[in-house]
């Protein structure tokens, strides 16, 4: 295992199984049809605590551009890893799609609703306002970023002395709920990508397929979820800086 390959596989299996999830809501005669937002949720979190847990004690399990950028803004990182990451983090994304797709392949044929289907793949917006949905992913991320920066290792002895201690898979869980409660409280008006490899991986996968009645690429809004994380990564890590 090396961090590249890390990062492709931690997000691929987080776009399985998030994607995967939103699949089964959404898609026709699926055993989870209209089984709602909650489901989803809680399914994208528990996909984010797979992901880290495979790629965490490789490659610190960003598989997130915005994670990267940011880690790139604090000089944790140097341009050509960060590169790589991204690279690594938008391949996996589409490599997740792709086994959805084969997953649900008969869903997906059985399905009219062409917006349905993207949804599997990527996000839009509940009400089409750029400047909002833009400012709702840049407020979105900045919250995934800013508590990120915050997150603490556990430790034994007292303030004067102390030892770091692992937690193993179990320090995937704060990123799992933090996940959880951005879609449940800021995702309605977007979908909540905070994510641009998350949206534009799937989203190139969508146009790819042989998708029936599918929908177009969407260029108009597809830049959102991209430029939308990059600029709340920055913005957070700026403020990270200037309180720190």
């Amino acid at each position: 295992m090396t961090p590249f390959l890390a990062e492709l596989i931690g997000t691929a299996s987080m776009i399985l199984l998030g994607g995967g999830v939103v699949a089964n809501v959404v898609l026709k005669d699926t055993k989870g049809n209209n089984s709602g937002w909650i489901v989803i949720t809680t399914a994208w979190a528990m996909a984010v605590f797979v992901g880290v847990t495979i790629a965490g004690p490789y490659s610190g399990a960003h598989l997130n551009w915005a994670v990267t950028i940011a880690n790139l803004a604090l000089g944790k990182l140097d341009l050509m890893t960060s590169l790589s990451y991204m690279a690594a983090q938008l391949l996996g994304a589409m490599m997740g799609a792709f086994v959805v797709w084969v997953v649900y392949k008969d869903h997906f044929s059985q399905t009219d609703d062409a917006g349905a289907k993207q949804a599997v793949f990527c996000t839009a917006p509940a009400i089409r306002n750029l400047p909002i949905n833009l400012i709702s992913e840049i407020v979105g991320t900045f919250v995934l970023i800013f508590t990120i920066l915050h997150f603490t290792d556990a430790s034994l002895g007292g303030a004067d002395e102390s030892t770091p201690i692992g937690l193993g898979s179990i320090g995937a869980i704060p990123v799992a709920f933090l996940v959880w409660v951005i879609g449940l409280s800021l995702g309605g008006t977007t979908g909540y990508a905070i994510n641009p490899a998350r949206d534009l991986g799937p989203r190139i996968m969508h146009a790819m397929l042989p998708i029936r009645n599918k929908a177009s690429f969407d260029a108009p809004y597809a830049w959102v979820p991209i430029v939308g994380p990059i600029i709340g990564a920055l913005i957070a890590s700026t403020m990270y800086v200037a309180i720190y």
